[in-house]
C-alpha cells in the first residue's frame, strides 16, 4: 500500500478515533464484573451456568486481542503525528495487527451466537419474541461471529507490499458493508424485543423511543444499502487516490451519527422510568459505542476537497 497523505482534519479525526477506541476497549477490559456472573444469574453447575461460562471466557480472550489491536492503532496514528508520515510497509505491519485483533475479537463471540440460537430455537418463547430474536439477534451474532472474522482475516492477508491496492479496496468496502449490516441486525433486533417487552406506549409516551427505533431499523438499512451499493461501484478501484472519498464520508458518518445520536437521546431525555433493554444493551453492553467519534473521520472525507484546498 502506497503512502498516503492525510490533511490536517483527518489527521485530528483519526487521533481522536483512535483514542476512543483504545479507552472503550481498555474499559471493558479492566471492567471484571462479569466474573463469577455464571453463578449469580444460574443454578451453579447447571448447563446454563456453563454457557454463561464459556461465553465469557471466549468474549474476554478476544477482547484482549481488540485491546492489543487498539493499542496498534492509536500508536500508528501516534508516529504518523510525530514522524509527518509513515512508510508503507509500516502502515502495512500496523493495519494488519489491527484486523487480525479484530478478527479475534468478534470470533470471540462465537460460543454465544452458537449457544444463543440453540437456546433460542429449543425455547419456549411465543412466535413474536422468538422469530425476530432468531433472525436479527441470533443471525447478527452467527455474521459477526463467523464472518466478519474471515473477511478480516482475509484483508489482513491482502495487505502487503507485493499485492495490489486494488484487493484491499475490494475486501475493505465488502468487510464495512458486512459490519454495518451486523450493527443493523443487532440493534432493531433489540429495539423489536423492547417493544415487545415494553409495550407500543413507550413509543408512543416517549416520542425520542419512536425516533430511535426510525433511525435503528430504517436509517440504519438504508445506510446498509447505500454501502452495499457503493462498494459494488467501487469494487474495481485499483488505488486509493481513484476511491471516492465524499461516498465514504457519508457512510462513516452515518455510521457515526447512529452511535452519537443514541447515546445523546439518552443524555438529554432519559429517564428512569424509560430505562429499557434498550438502554441497557446500548449503553451497558454496546462494545462499539467508541464509534460515535466516527463523523470527526467521515466530515473531513466527505468535504475531502474543500479541506485540501
Amino acid at each position: 500500500m502506497p503512502e498516503q497523505k492525510v490533511y490536517p482534519t483527518l489527521k485530528i479525526g483519526l487521533l481522536i478515533v483512535a483514542v476512543a477506541y483504545f479507552l472503550f476497549t481498555l474499559h471493558g477490559t479492566v471492567t471484571i464484573e462479569w466474573i463469577g456472573e455464571w453463578d449469580r444469574i444460574a443454578t451453579p453447575g447447571s448447563f446454563l451456568s456453563t454457557v454463561i461460562l464459556v461465553e465469557d471466557v471466549a468474549g474476554f480472550v478476544g477482547f484482549l486481542f481488540r485491546l492489543a489491536a487498539s493499542i496498534a492503532a492509536l500508536s500508528g496514528v501516534i508516529l504518523h503525528y510525530q514522524r509527518k508520515s509513515l512508510p508503507a510497509p509500516t502502515v502495512n505491519k500496523i493495519l494488519r495487527v489491527v484486523f487480525v485483533g479484530e478478527a479475534v475479537y468478534w470470533l470471540g463471540l462465537l460460543p454465544s451466537g452458537i449457544l444463543g440460537f440453540y437456546l433460542d430455537a429449543s425455547s419456549q418463547l411465543p412466535p413474536l419474541q422468538l422469530v425476530p430474536s432468531l433472525l436479527t439477534n441470533d443471525t447478527a451474532l452467527l455474521i459477526q461471529s463467523i464472518v466478519i472474522p474471515v473477511l478480516l482475516f482475509k484483508l489482513a492477508y491482502e495487505i502487503a507490499p507485493n499485492k495490489p491496492v486494488k484487493k484491499t479496496i475490494k475486501w475493505g468496502l465488502i468487510t464495512g458493508t458486512v459490519y454495518i449490516l451486523a450493527f443493523w441486525l443487532t440493534n432493531t433486533g433489540l429495539w423489536l424485543l423492547t417493544v415487545f417487552s415494553n409495550g407500543v406506549d413507550y413509543l408512543i409516551s416517549y416520542p425520542e423511543n419512536l425516533l430511535s427505533l426510525i433511525v435503528t431499523a430504517f436509517g440504519m438499512l438504508a445506510l446498509t444499502v447505500y454501502a452495499a451499493y457503493f462498494a459494488k461501484k467501487s469494487v474495481g478501484t485499483e488505488t486509493l487516490e481513484r476511491l471516492k472519498k465524499k461516498p465514504l464520508g457519508v457512510i462513516v458518518t452515518g455510521l457515526g451519527l447512529f452511535f452519537f445520536w443514541n447515546y445523546l437521546s439518552w443524555v438529554f431525555f432519559g429517564k428512569d422510568v424509560t430505562w429499557s433493554l434498550w438502554y441497557a444493551w446500548f449503553l451497558g453492553h454496546n462494545l462499539d459505542l467508541w464509534m460515535l467519534a466516527l463523523p470527526l473521520v467521515g466530515l473531513p472525507l466527505l468535504f475531502e476537497r474543500k479541506a485540501s484546498n
